[in-house]
């Protein structure tokens, strides 16, 4: 078994390292290592039936539309309207309007499901106002970064139906367990920010000018199309008028009138939308084919089997597990993207940590706050990508000015394993 392990790591590394697409290079490890290991088995009748199984599941309908929904909204006014709207609110709070981007970012994943997508729409109108005004540079930059990756954990979220689908999983119960996980991580990241501004006041840019009440509700309306959009599509899955795919389509009706109200979307704009969602959701659609293809194969293998008897040997205890699983996440964030890290690991991982007593719900959870690290992980990690180009800072700069959010997550996901309840109160609430 141990040649078993040493050639499958050797054969991904060799493909994905060549520069593969990680779909295929997938599909080419499981063909490589049936054929060295498994001769008789028929490679591609397993592998058809993977991709039939992949792409013909309902639950998958979803995913291009919630893309579609996220490039279409990225097209529109809504950064504009959400640093206009919350700034008069936050002239008393302490560290000010550097909650913008926490704030900002938490709103927007309520209707984007990208990590990318939130960091890049918000941090476009806030990276330069917030600097304009005098507030730190790693503060803005380390805020944005860290807030950007609410829009894995915030539903409606690509990663949760990717894991939905991979783990057999209801994505309306992992959607639902997302909400109060997500709210006090932007909490924890507002309680930073606000610390900071306390400790460090010079680290805080000038005070916003006084506005009366009618002001401020006044700036309320900017929020409104957003808010609306929100409870169309959030509050039509948890009050069961919608599926995720219903609200989903819903959700890109209303995020088309939004960019054409804001005269902000044109036809061509539209269809530039469509078009990136269809090769995003393509490529995404080829990675699970692949994923299911090579978890399929590795499982005939019996590898999974036989790495899961090697860690229970080790008779860890559920905490320093799910320590062990961190940094081993943590590592291979460091080298791979985040949704190549959930398809590859998953087989492997998912039975180890249900025989530790913790359900298929939560460990979409951890995975996901996991997979938000690996955005903001030297030196592949596509958040600070997205915040160099915004910045023009160097990606050494960015990742000191993220390190603080990138440890309250890691603290947070601590948190979560000792008290699941946390991820697991509102599924059953509303079951």
């Amino acid at each position: 078994m141990t040649n078993i392990a040493t050639s499958l790591v050797g054969v991904m590394a060799l493909l994905l390292g060549s520069g593969l697409w990680i779909g295929l290079g997938l599909i080419a490890t499981g063909v490589v290592m049936i054929s060295l290991f498994r001769p008789a088995m028929p490679v591609s009748k397993l592998l058809a039936q993977q991709a039939w199984n992949v792409l013909s599941s309902p639950e998958l309908l979803a995913l291009p539309l919630f893309i579609l929904m996220a490039e279409v909204l990225v097209r529109t006014d809504i950064s504009r309207a959400l640093f206009t709207g919350l700034t008069p609110w936050l002239r008393r709070v302490p560290g000010r309007l550097a909650h913008v981007n926490v704030l900002g970012c938490t709103m927007f994943a309520s209707v984007c499901g990208s990590s990318g997508a939130t960091t890049v729409t918000v941090g476009r109108i806030t990276a330069t106002e917030l600097l304009n005004r005098g507030y730190d540079r790693s503060l803005v930059i380390g805020s944005l970064a860290g807030a950007g990756t609410l829009g894995f954990l915030i539903p409606p979220s690509t990663i949760m139906i990717i894991y939905g689908v991979m783990a057999e999983e209801s994505i309306l119960r992992l959607f639902m367990a997302g909400i109060l996980p997500g709210a006090l991580l932007a909490v924890a990241y507002m309680g930073y920010i606000g610390l900071r501004g306390i400790l460090k006041p010079d680290a805080i840019g000038e005070v916003p000018p006084k506005t009366t009440l009618r002001e401020k509700l006044s700036a309320l309306k900017e929020l409104g199309p957003l808010l609306m959009l929100i409870l169309f599509v959030i509050g039509s899955m948890y009050g069961g008028i919608a599926s995720p795919t219903e609200a989903a389509a819903a959700g890109v009706l209303g995020a088309i009138v939004i960019g054409v109200a804001q005269r902000k979307l044109d036809l061509r704009g539209l269809i530039a939308a469509a078009r990136q969602a269809a090769e995003n959701s393509a490529m995404i659609g080829l990675i699970m084919v692949g994923a299911m293809f090579l978890s399929t194969a590795i499982g005939y293998l019996g590898l999974p089997r036989y790495i899961a008897g090697t860690i229970n040997a080790w008779g860890l205890s559920p905490i320093a597990l799910i320590a062990v699983l961190l940094v081993f996440y943590i590592l291979l964030g460091m080298v791979m993207e985040g949704l190549a890290i959930i398809v590859m690991t998953l087989p492997i991982t998912l039975p180890l940590v249900e025989a530790a007593g913790y359900d298929k719900v939560w460990f979409g959870i951890f995975l996901v706050i996991v997979v938000e690290m690996a955005q903001i992980s030297p030196p592949v990690g596509f958040n600070l990508t997205v915040i160099q180009r915004l910045t023009g800072d160097s990606i050494a700069k960015v990742t000191r000015a993220t390190m603080p959010f990138f440890l309250i997550m890691a603290a947070f996901v601590f948190l979560i394993a000792v008290f699941p309840g946390t991820v697991s109160v509102v599924p059953d609430m509303l079951r």
